[in-house]
């Protein structure tokens, strides 16, 4: 079977050994389900909405995330709607809020360019923090600062403040940085 999601000559998706290195356990899982999502989907690129609808189903701390505050079932509604509803208009396009031009040269390996961009500022996030490999929680903060892609657009329609869900993932964050 021909696989939809293109790639760059010569540079392969990262394996399950490079997704290991860079990121957590949980966060490796969220990545693969994504792929996986687009694919079943159709879809041309890995974008920030499939990003985010694998990192609510495989990340409890992502989850914990809108305890106090909405429910991650209506996020997970909206998500589903975009393969029967509104998301359709996304089918055949390229995410690209132009948050990280830098990344943009990157972006024919299957990921789209803010879903890219997300995924080094969660790389970023954990440096800053003092952790060799990003959570969900780093990639839930990227996608939030984002305010134009497509995950932040799935959660504004679901009824998510994303400036109080920043404050909520930095607030956890710095309790599990005092904890570990």
């Amino acid at each position: 079977m021909h696989n939809r999601t293109p790639r760059m000559p010569g540079r392969p998706a990262p394996n399950r050994a490079e997704l290991d290195a860079r990121f957590t356990v949980e966060l490796a899982s969220a990545l693969t389900g994504a792929r996986r999502r687009a694919l079943r989907d159709g879809d041309r690129q890995i974008d920030t909405a499939h990003l985010l609808h694998s990192l609510i189903e495989a990340d409890p701390e992502v989850r914990e995330v809108f305890h106090g505050g909405p429910r991650p079932a209506r996020v997970l509604g909206y998500l589903a709607q975009r393969s029967i509803g509104y998301g359709l208009r996304w089918r055949g396009s390229v995410e690209d809020s132009g948050a990280v031009p830098v990344i943009r040269a990157r972006a024919d390996d299957g990921w789209s360019p803010s879903a890219l961009a997300a995924l080094e500022d969660a790389r970023h996030r954990a440096a800053s923090h003092g952790e060799a490999r990003a959570a969900g929680l780093d990639l839930l903060a990227a996608l939030a600062a984002d305010p134009e892609c497509r995950a932040v657009e799935v959660l504004s329609r679901a009824g998510v403040d994303v400036r109080w869900l920043a404050g909520r993932v930095a607030v956890l964050t710095a309790d599990a940085a005092r904890h570990a």
